[in-house]
């Protein structure tokens, strides 16, 4: 087990650990399969030791979620709205994407911070804003935003959980994931509430890509 650990810091400390937190970032952001919080919380547990560089994990995590998200914003502007518009019309997948289009429509910025907290869900706001074609500079400015907070978030959890066990940097991870998770969980419920209290009046807004496209916040 110390051997493994060992190695594992070894590893994180290399100046190559920042080009790989980077690319995670920048994958997970289209790919939600690749765990970019769990590699940053990890980077955040042993910065705590000194190596690496705290700052510079934040910083690292946060540009390429910026980037990843800007691939995914990319990818949905670029053949996302053909897409989803050939969901069936009375489908629940369309009706689902109808009400993100409204609420993107209505407060995209601050469903795109949120939504970068919440793993997979960023993907699919990312996209649909690309397929909506929310305006491109507010979507750097919100997503510029969002990023820089989640990676100051995921590194600091880390880097708390390793100022509390710093004899054990397993258990600091544990913590560090659990108190991430926690806090997925609380933003989730916060969202599901919030639906549930939504005016009626954001449930009957305009179904198609055209109509949405004529909101205040959008533009060609």
């Amino acid at each position: 087990m110390d051997a493994a650990l060992e190695l594992l810091h070894d590893t994180i400390s290399s100046p190559w650990a920042y080009l790989a937190l980077f690319a995670i970032a920048v994958v997970d952001g289209f790919f939600p399969v690749v765990p970019s919080e769990t590699a940053v919380i990890t980077a955040g547990v042993f910065a705590a030791t000194g190596q690496p560089d705290l700052p510079l994990v934040i910083g690292v995590a946060a540009l390429g979620a910026l980037v990843g998200d800007h691939v995914s914003y990319a990818i949905g502007r670029h053949g996302g709205a053909r897409l989803l518009d050939r969901l069936p019309r009375e489908s629940r997948r369309r009706a689902a994407v109808d009400r993100a289009r409204r609420g993107i429509a209505v407060r995209g910025g601050l469903i795109l911070t949120v939504a970068r907290y919440v793993p997979g869900g960023r993907t699919a706001v990312t996209l649909t804003m690309g397929a909506t074609r929310f305006s491109r500079r507010r979507f750097l400015a919100f997503d510029a935003l969002a990023a820089a907070t989640w990676g100051t978030y995921s590194a600091s959890v880390g880097y708390l959980g390793g100022l509390a066990f710093e004899q054990d940097p397993i258990r600091g991870l544990l913590f560090g994931l659990g108190l991430a998770l926690t806090v997925t969980l609380v933003v989730e419920v916060l969202r599901w509430a919030r639906g549930r209290r939504a005016p009626q009046v954001l449930r009957r807004g305009p179904s198609s890509t055209a109509d949405v496209k004529k909101g205040p916040f959008l533009t060609r």
